[in-house]
């Protein structure tokens, strides 16, 4: 009876582990990676952004920032908008928190945390900044506002910039 009862136990603590490491890999607290190489992710964003003739975009934040992770899940699950960034950039994180504030490169794009968080950068395919959008004014009570989300995203498309198609 004792293995028996040990037996029980072992299986509700594996599924109990188990359960809260799926938990954990769902978990949208942690998108941000404080150790990531930044600048190597960015040099990879700019290179295949270069090769598929788009922009690169670029949400700057923290997993301490509700806006930043709310963003996140929020253009991850609208599959309009999940699509058009697909179609149209190379996406990548910034982390900016306390462990890693990543201050050369947001220094090199005129600290763009002046504005809040998160904030998002626009590159063009050479690496160059050609935009920083204050999340803020795409929010719209407790979310964002996908007219304003799709808006900004269209905006600063590579399409969007090109000499041939301004009328």
């Amino acid at each position: 009876m004792k293995k028996l009862f040990t037996l029980i136990i072992t299986i509700i603590m594996v599924a109990g582990i188990q359960a809260a490491n799926a938990q954990e890999a769902k978990d949208p607290k942690k998108i941000y990676n404080p150790e990531a190489n930044a600048k190597e992710d960015i040099n990879k964003a700019v290179k295949k952004a270069k090769a598929e003739g788009k922009h690169v975009f670029i949400q700057v934040g923290g997993n301490w920032c509700p806006w930043c992770l709310l963003f996140h899940v929020y253009i991850k699950e609208d599959p309009e908008i999940k699509k058009f960034i697909e179609d149209n950039y190379v996406f990548t994180l910034l982390n900016y928190s306390k462990e890693n504030k990543n201050a050369g490169i947001l220094l090199k794009y005129k600290k763009p945390g002046r504005l809040g968080y998160p904030v998002f950068l626009i590159l063009d395919a050479k690496g160059q900044l050609i935009h920083t959008q204050d999340s803020g004014l795409l929010e719209e009570g407790k979310g964002y506002n996908k007219v304003k989300v799709m808006t900004f995203l269209r905006n600063w498309t590579p399409a969007a910039l090109d000499p041939k198609n301004f009328k």
